[in-house]
């Protein structure tokens, strides 16, 4: 059974590294031009440290950097608002709108509650067949991964990342995200919301 477990997960690793090889960027001189940019959310506030999230001020960072290069034209937020007092596509919005990216040009989906639930309503409630990812590399990767899996056309732009020491956590549950990720796939996993067709224009 340790053997199996073990299997599993480095299986799961290499699967997604060799899916999403390729398809993430660090530069934005080399990255193509897509539409849209998906946002993948998270809070502003780190669930380990209590401090302010250091992966989420980088997302905003690079999806600025994005849209002011001309390497996307619309953002797409996707994130958590499971609560009335919780909302992380709002928080990211209104962020983006203090560094200059108007508001008409930003479009939120609150039932990214997993990275599934984002890269699968994309395809399915924003009609997206093809994006940008914007998350740090890990993240991207497995966005990417899934994203391959069910025919969409997804690259990545890596947002800048924290020290692995400082980061040990998330690294250790991206291990188990990705065991989950291949299961879902397995099964056909479906996001937990679908809803009305929404057009990005």
């Amino acid at each position: 059974m340790l053997l199996g477990a073990l299997v599993l997960l480095v299986g799961s690793y290499a699967y997604v590294e060799y899916v999403s090889r390729g398809k993430t960027y660090a530069s934005i001189s080399q990255i193509p031009k897509n539409t849209v940019g998906l946002l993948l959310g998270t809070s502003p506030v780190s669930s380990y440290t209590k401090k302010a999230n250091p992966y989420y001020y980088y997302r905003i960072d690079a999806a600025v950097r994005l849209y002011k290069s001309g390497k996307i034209d619309r953002i797409l937020i996707s994130g958590d608002n499971s609560t009335k007092s919780y909302s992380e596509p709002d928080m990211m919005k209104e962020d983006l709108m203090k560094r200059g990216i108007p508001s008409t040009h930003i479009y939120l989906d609150f039932a990214g509650f997993r990275t599934l639930d984002s890269v699968l309503r994309a395809k399915k409630v924003f009609k997206l067949n093809r994006f940008t990812v914007i998350s740090q590399e890990f993240h991207n990767e497995r966005a990417i991964c899934l994203a391959q899996c069910y025919d969409i056309q997804a690259i990545g732009y890596n947002a800048k990342d924290i020290s692995k020491r400082k980061g040990l956590f998330v690294q250790i549950r991206e291990i188990f995200a990705r065991v989950k990720l291949v299961l879902d796939i397995m099964v056909n996993k479906q996001p937990r919301f679908l809803g009305d067709t929404i057009e990005i224009s």
